[in-house]
């Protein structure tokens, strides 16, 4: 028996973008606000070596790989609403664990912990998303949700850098609580379960991996995800590195927030961009035109940075990085909806599945093209064109078997 979700619990549009920005904007804070503290903390907390530093933003994404597994199948057994607020309560303790982190290997724990929490309002809020909204319905609220995401990095930086010269680093998580605490007040108070008891699919190993083997023989799900594993590694080693990037290899000093934000806007451009045209032109169209545009992104990159040895003019750098993120921009906003549309039947796992599968491909690639940093841009703009190609021939095979009649509804 499949029952629709209940008429009074769609939210009107633009409160329910805003509330499931708000939630996803979790790990987006997460991220972000820590940039500006990475060398004080690896200081304080004697970090080992610049690597180990970098791991406060990588292995955040490993945590929530696990924890988009646990909870995508949480979330057709038990609910979007029980599963958000079991994934803030565990964010909250993970947070605890890093404020009181008197060592690195603590701090990366409370990390593992955070992340693993966070992918519990993630994964229940693209599920929601799923269980209300179709095809180009579905990519125009993921885009205008995006838009508001990759906003917070915008402004993540900077908030951060304040809050460090305030109060000290400890209390960004202070901070970080405080969001989520905001955020479940304003989600249990107005949005309703969206899954009926119904539907809910009871969870059993058998029928958990029985669903991710057919995900797995999906290449219209398995091309749009690893095509995402693969660019957002090469986005991820830039992200980890961004303040070495910034602050070491071109000495920018405090204004790092600011160039950092500018590069995040040109994401959150594309975001808004791809919301308002993904109706009119179609994912499909969006996708093959910047897949393209990704892999000159990645050989203009490669191209400027050797011209230079390896430290572009700060200018040219921004310039090319800027309109490169605007096609990655476009990508971020299709890949994972493109690969949600055959799943519908099991939108929690494969949500939890696409996510999951995404990070773990990313986190080791990011790891190795940061192994190559030497002082130079040129890692991170091989990385670029290298996995940008990758990303351009998986994502065509995939497309290639994705039904046409169910994305361009």
């Amino acid at each position: 028996m499949n029952v629709n979700p209940p008429s009074d619990a769609r939210l009107p549009l633009v409160e329910f973008i805003l509330l499931m920005a708000f939630l996803t904007s979790l790990v987006a804070l997460s991220i972000d606000a820590m940039l500006p503290a990475l060398d004080i903390i690896g200081s304080q907390l004697n970090s080992q070596s610049p690597q180990e530093t970098y791991l406060i933003v990588s292995i955040f994404f490993t945590g929530m790989a696990f924890g988009q597994m646990f909870f995508g199948p949480f979330a057709d057994a038990r609910g979007r609403r029980l599963t958000i607020l079991v994934g803030l309560i565990l964010f909250l303790i993970g947070t605890l664990v890093c404020y009181l982190a008197t060592n690195m290997e603590v701090l990366l724990v409370g990390r593992l912990i955070q992340a693993f929490g966070v992918s519990g309002p993630r994964i229940a809020s693209m599920a929601l998303v799923r269980d209300l909204y179709v095809g180009n319905a579905m990519a125009r609220v993921m885009s205008f949700t995006t838009v508001f995401f990759i906003l917070v990095p915008m402004i993540a930086p900077l908030v951060g850098q304040a809050v460090i010269v305030s109060f000290g680093w400890r209390h960004i998580f202070t901070m970080f609580a405080l969001v989520a605490l905001v955020s479940a007040i304003w989600f249990f108070s107005r949005q309703k379960e969206t899954l009926p008891r119904a539907n809910r699919v009871k969870f059993s190993f058998h029928q958990f991996f029985r669903s991710i083997w057919w995900l797995l023989k999906q290449p219209a799900v398995m091309g749009p995800s690893i095509g995402m594993g693969l660019i957002f590694g090469a986005f991820l080693a830039y992200l980890s590195a961004s303040q070495t990037i910034f602050q070491v290899i071109y000495d920018t000093g405090t204004y790092f927030p600011l160039l950092f934000a500018t590069l995040a806007f040109a994401i959150g451009a594309a975001s808004l961009f791809n919301g308002l045209m993904v109706v009119r032109l179609g994912m499909l169209t969006l996708v093959n035109y910047a897949l393209t545009l990704s892999v000159l992104f990645g050989l203009v990159l490669s191209i400027v940075s050797i011209w230079f040895n390896g430290i572009p003019p700060l200018w040219l750098f921004v310039s090319v990085m800027f309109v490169g993120f605007f096609f990655l921009g476009i990508l971020f906003g299709n890949l994972n909806s493109l690969a949600m549309v055959p799943v519908g039947h099991i939108a929690g796992v494969g949500a939890a599945f696409i996510g999951s599968f995404g990070s773990l491909l990313a986190v080791p690639i990011a790891v190795f093209i940061n192994s190559f940093l030497d002082g130079t841009i040129t890692p991170i703009a091989i990385g670029f064109l290298v996995f940008g190609l990758l990303t351009y021939v998986v994502v065509k095979l995939g497309i290639k078997y994705t039904p046409l009649e169910k994305v361009d509804i």
